[in-house]
């Protein structure tokens, strides 16, 4: 399974446009698998470019076209949303427990 983690000094930053119009710039946390799909958890930013106080996470569904462009796409059913968000959590466990381990 592969997780493509992220490390700060590599911070990408997206700039997602919402539904309602509102731009919102956001950090990309990872890139992780999820029954055999892609997802992107992303850190949305406040007007100051620093991460979100309340811990706020976007989750899309992760793809690159054959010229490596990505797409975003929602999640649109409450099983898939289970899965990724348990998936992520998982993800968020690992993590804390390897920066103690080091």
């Amino acid at each position: 399974m592969e997780n493509k983690q992220l490390k700060d000094e590599d911070d990408i930053m997206v700039t997602l446009n919402l539904d309602n119009g509102q731009d919102v710039e956001c950090k990309i946390l990872t890139i992780f698998e999820a029954g055999k799909q892609d997802y992107i958890a992303l850190m949305p930013l406040d007007e100051k470019g620093n991460e979100n106080a309340d811990g706020e996470v976007y989750i899309y569904r992760y793809s690159e076209d054959e010229d490596g462009n990505p797409s975003l796409d929602n999640i649109d059913s409450d099983e898939e949303y289970e899965v990724v968000s348990d998936r992520f959590d998982e993800l968020l466990d690992e993590a804390e427990f390897d920066a103690m381990d080091n």
